[in-house]
Formats: structure tokens, sequence, C-alpha cells
């Protein structure tokens, strides 16, 4: 008789582009669904299909040919905010989030792209022009700490520059007290928009762009790790990243310690919020809480579930834009927890967390604010 073949052994024809992706695919098809608790979108919108074993079977499913290529089944790849939180509680430690990027890709190749990614596709020029425009407005904030052609490059970031001005405007002060000289503020944007909304080729094709906005400088400060995640991403595909060395602000800062001053804040209790490219993404957990407990003269209050079972705050992965209903559920439960706790501010080193916070009518402030304060340049 002969043996039938294994499911893992068929081509993903149908999608072809996630081949590489296979044995991410088949980890969580073939899964008894251990992650499915972490995962922020599911936990809000308690479906199957948007689990981290449904999302990934789903693109399995549809790139064998066992699940039909609507756009219902497409949807399921945007329902991730890409927090990495399922990866923690992975025994395989599978890369659900990177696999659903590239099943985004996939699904936009097929024609499958969500209505509200397909804006974002579309609109990407235009907020590529606005980036520049803002990065001019906080290099003008920042007045005389601010040169062109300065040794230290800082990338802001969209997110600040767009929602949060007054956070990137610290951002760069601190930076350039920190450097002991003024900066540059980088005017381009790395991309990460097109990755979220699946189109991968114009994303890492970003990376020239934004190698070109830092030629000549010789260190590039991060302050937004969205950012530094999209790097990491870059030098993972080979692709161009930046002539200079990287680094991330708040790390930076953690090495300088002995400069910061206390800082006065509301009445109350204190909680640092660990976002999820900063945590997760990069494995930064410890230079935010020393900076914060430096400037405050204890350590921060924490949320129940901190470090690498932070939970998201419902910012990420386009989802706001995707899933806006779903985006906000999410928030509010990380708000709830906050408040279980004993309330107070929230601080955070996402300016996407923290537009999130403040638009649930969460009290937050930006680290990069703290730490402007600490170092008396605001």
């Amino acid at each position: 008789m002969t043996a039938m073949s294994r499911p893992d052994d068929r081509a993903l024809r149908h999608l072809p582009t996630l081949e590489a992706q296979k044995a991410a695919l088949e980890t969580c098809t073939f899964c008894p669904k251990l992650c499915r608790s972490a995962c922020p979108v599911s936990n809000a919108e308690p479906r199957e299909s948007l689990t981290p074993w449904g999302k990934m079977s789903l693109a399995y499913g549809a790139a064998t040919g066992s699940v039909a290529r609507t756009e219902d089944v497409a949807q399921t790849a945007w329902a991730c905010t890409g927090c990495f939180g399922c990866r923690e509680h992975c025994d395989h430690r599978n890369e659900v989030g990177p696999t659903l990027l590239d099943a985004r890709d996939a699904y936009r190749a097929a024609d499958l792209t969500p209505p509200a990614a397909r804006g974002v596709l579309a609109g990407f020029d235009a907020h590529a022009r606005d980036t520049v425009a803002r990065a001019g407005i906080v290099a003008d904030r920042a007045g005389a700490k601010v040169a062109a052609g300065a040794k230290t490059a800082v990338l802001v970031g969209c997110a600040y520059l767009s929602r949060a001005q007054d956070e990137a405007t610290h951002a760069v002060l601190a930076a350039a007290e920190l450097e002991g000289a003024p900066v540059s503020v980088v005017d381009a944007c790395c991309g990460l928009p097109l990755l979220h909304a699946g189109d991968k080729a114009r994303f890492l094709a970003q990376a020239a762009l934004l190698d070109d906005a830092t030629k000549g400088a010789e260190r590039v400060v991060v302050v937004d790790p969205g950012c530094a995640v999209a790097l990491r991403v870059y030098a993972r595909a080979g692709g161009v990243t930046t002539r200079a060395s990287v680094e991330l602000l708040v790390e930076l800062a953690a090495a300088e310690l002995v400069r910061l001053s206390r800082v006065s804040f509301a009445e109350g209790p204190v909680r640092y919020h660990d976002p999820c490219q900063l945590g997760r993404g990069l494995g930064v957990y410890e230079a935010p809480r020393a900076v914060l407990t430096r400037a405050l003269g204890r350590a921060p209050d924490e949320f129940f579930r901190k470090r690498e079972d932070a939970r998201c705050s419902g910012a990420g992965g386009l989802l706001p834009v995707t899933m806006p209903e779903v985006a906000s559920a999410t928030t509010r439960r990380r708000i709830d927890d906050h408040v279980e706790r004993g309330g107070g501010t929230i601080v955070t080193a996402c300016a996407s967390s923290l537009s999130r916070f403040r638009g649930e009518g969460a009290e937050a402030i930006d680290l990069s604010t703290v730490l402007a304060r600490a170092l008396g340049a605001v």
C-alpha cells in the first residue's frame, strides 16, 4: 500500500512567496495552541480564527490550497499587532508575527489586501513627504541643539513626528544633551507602515532612502523601538541599513545615569509599560527601568504582567487601522490592569502606545520627556 504523504510535504503553490516560512506555518498548524491566551487580538475578540494558531493555519491552508483564498481568510493576517507575545508562550519560539507579515505580502500579491491596508499603501508617499516636513518642524523647535551634518543623527520615528511632536522634540534635546553636541534629525521614514500593510519590496526599498538620509553621520540614535526593529529586518534581508553605528536613546541614557537628576511627578504610582517592540522585539528591559529608577529615586511601579510576559497596548501592526474596535478593546484591557493596581501615570517608550493610552483617557507620559527633564534639557 502506498503511504499517504504528510500534509506538511505539500508545496505552498497558491501563495508561493510563503515557501520560505513553511516550517513556521507548519509548526503552528500542527500545534495544540498553548499560546492562545497570549494573543491580545483573540483575547479582545475571542474567535478561533484570530488565535495565533488560527491565523497561521489559515495562511498555511490558503498557501497549500486546502483553504479558499478569500478576503475573509486574508483579513486574519492583519489581526496581529506583531507583539511577539505568542512567541514567548511557544515551546518552539515560533516567529508568528514575522511570518504573518510575509503572509500579508503574499495576500497582497494575490490582490486580497484589506481596504484599510490598501489605503495605507496608497497614502505612503504622502506620509513620507509629511515625515520630511514634520522632521523639519521638530528640528526648528529644538533650535541650536540641531545642526545639519552633525556627527550624530536622531531617528525619532514617524509616530512621534506625527502624533507626539512635544515628545519628539524632547527626544532630540535629550540626545543632544547626552552627546554634548548638536545632532541632526533624520527626515526619512523607515518604511514600517509598508511592511505592516503588506508590501515588503517597497519596505526594503526604503532602506536605501534611510541610508541616504543619514549619510555622513557617525552614529544614529533611534528613539522609537519600531524603527530599530525595522533596521533589524533590513539587516536580515541583506539590504542597506545605515553607514553609521546604531544605538537606542534609552540605552545611551542608561549608560549615563550619573548625569540624570530627580524628576517630579504628579501624586500616585508611576507605572512602566513595556512596549512590545522594545521589550520582546529588541530584548531591552533593564535600560528604561534604570532611567526611571534614577529619575524617580525609586523603582517604577509595574503592571501585573511585565517584561517578557507584558501585554500589548493594541497599538502595533496597523491594528488600529485594520481593526479599530479590537485595538481599542486591547488598550482598555491594559488600562484596566493599570487602574486595578492603583492607577497613576503610565510611562512608556513608544509613541504609538502613548497615543493609544491617552486616547483612551489614561494619564501617560513618554520616557523621552522624563529623560529630557532629568537631563535639564526642558
